[in-house]
Formats: structure tokens, sequence, C-alpha cells
């Protein structure tokens, strides 16, 4: 696949996850609706790997990234769900956005990791600032539930980047989607935990676009979404890849008040559009820092005139 239509891909898929997510949990079932969608998909990534010839992988260091995977599949797709039935769409987007300022800060406590410049802390910030004005309006209009929603999503998102991290620190070698297909196998058992245990109905009741919704996320969020973002992180930088968390906030907040008819409040707004110029900071901070790295060491190898 080219680089640009897998980028697009991905841009478009993010951007729409959040609307999927909000239909096809408006029955009320958010559980059965996480644990389908992800069932779904465990079902079409083995008929996958059985096409591909690629045999699954069940070592140790195997194993030990399926495991790391699990809270970001399970814990913070859960979450989510839950979430959705208080939040915006596009808000969901926007909180999951601010990955890269938590897995920047989550970093620093771990070893061996680069020490966060000047303009990362002022991301890191103005993001704070940006989601204490979400939550100090949600506190002001008495929206309990709504607030709670918010700190559902400021843990999984915490989840969905410590996850990543763990990750890529176990350095298993697996193909995207081995590790795809490892991490929804050991994390169903989990969901299923979940569904038994949260009183929703054993059939699990989903309207007719949130029918079409469980699918085409099981099918582009959860397989064709997850193999173009690996596909691009391999052939582009990962900066240019983060971009698409600056990028995808933007198209959901849009869709969700055409599609959805929905209308967040001007401070929510406010505190979404901080949050997205943290992102910026943090991301074109990055960019500019290693661009001027850059010069730098061009200009000490350059020949005296």
């Amino acid at each position: 696949m080219p680089t640009g239509l897998a980028y697009f891909t991905v841009i478009i898929v993010w951007a729409t996850t959040p609307l999927g997510i909000k239909w096809s949990a408006e029955a009320g079932a958010p559980v059965g609706s996480v644990m389908l969608r992800m069932g779904i998909a465990l079902v079409v990534g083995t008929i996958i790997l059985l096409l591909m010839r690629r045999p699954f992988r069940h070592d140790r260091r195997a194993l030990i990234s399926y495991a790391c995977a699990v809270p970001g599949v399970f814990g913070a797709m859960a979450l989510s769900y839950k979430a959705s039935q208080a939040l915006p769409s596009g808000m969901l987007s926007v909180m999951f956005g601010m990955a890269p300022l938590i897995s920047g800060l989550i970093l620093q406590a771990l070893p061996g990791s680069v020490r966060l410049q000047r303009w990362h802390w002022l991301g890191c910030a103005l993001g704070v600032v940006g989601l204490a004005v979400v939550f100090i309006n949600s506190l002001t209009l008495g929206g309990s539930g709504q607030l709670m929603a918010l700190g559902m999503m400021l843990g999984a998102v915490t989840l969905f980047s410590g996850s990543g991290i763990a990750v890529q620190r176990a350095a298993a070698g697996l193909h995207p989607m081995v590790q795809t297909v490892g991490a929804l196998a050991l994390s169903m058992p989990f969901f299923l935990v979940l569904w038994l245990s949260s009183g929703e109905p054993l059939s699990i009741p989903l309207s007719a676009r949130g029918f079409w919704a469980v699918l085409y996320l099981a099918l582009f969020g959860s397989v064709i979404g997850f193999l173009c973002y690996y596909l691009i992180l391999s052939r582009l930088h990962a900066a240019t890849v983060a971009l698409v968390t600056l990028i995808t906030p933007v198209l959901a907040l849009t869709l969700g008040m055409l599609l959805n008819g929905e209308s967040p409040s001007p401070p929510m707004l406010t505190g979404a559009a901080l949050i997205l110029i943290a992102l910026g900071a943090y991301l074109f901070g990055d960019r500019i820092g290693r661009r001027n790295a850059a010069r730098l060491v061009a200009a000490t190898r350059s020949p005296d005139k």
C-alpha cells in the first residue's frame, strides 16, 4: 500500500472511531458492544493470519508483549465505551490526542528515556490547563456523570499510552497482525468477565446504525487501521506519524456536530482548543529542536572558510 494512502486511512479511521463508539454504545450496552467489536476483530485477524500463512507466536517474549498490550486494548477501550455515554464523540478524540504528552511524562519515570525539553513541558502545562477548563466546566454545570466520564477518559488514555510504551520495550519483534491477534485473544476473557458482571442483557442491544458501527470498528478500527498505523510507523518519522493525533480531534469534533447533532459547550471547546495547542507545541517544538540540533552538527562538521 502507498504510504500516502496508508496515512490518509489512519486519519480517517481515527477521526471516525469516536463517533462509531458513540453509536455502537447508544443502545445502552457499552461493554457488550466493545466485546462484540473485539470478538469480530479477533476472528477476522485470525483468518488474515491463516491467509498470510504467518505462524502465531506463543513463546515467552511474545506472551509478554501480548500481556503488555492488554491494558491498552481492554482497559482503555472498556473505559472509552463507558465514557462515550456521557461525552460528545469529539471529546473522546481530543482526550486521546493527549497520548503523546502523557507518554512523554510516563517515560520520564523510566530509565534510559530522553529527557523532556522546555517546549515539551510547555505543551504538558498547556494540556493540564486545557483539561482543567474542561473539568471545571463539567463541575460547574453539575454534570457528575460527565465529570466521571472525563476521569474515565483520562484513565483510558493513560492506560493506552503506558501499554504502548510497555509493548515497545518488550521488543518481541512481532508482526503487527500477530501482535494484534495476540492482544485481542488475551483481552477477550477480561471483556467476557466484565460483560457478565455488568448486568447488561445477554442479547446485546444495538440500534441499526449501532450494528454497522460495530462492524466498521471491528474491520477498520481494530484491523485495517492498526495495520496502516504500523505501516506508516515503519516508513515515516515518528513525529510525522504523531501529527495524526493533532489532525483527528478537529475532524472528530466536526463529524460529531454534523452527523450526531452534538453541541459542546463553549468552555469545553475552549479546553479542547488549549489541549490541541498544547499538543502542537509538544510536537512542533520537538521537530524544531531536532532541526536546530541537526544544523548545529552540520555547522560543526563544515570546514572553516
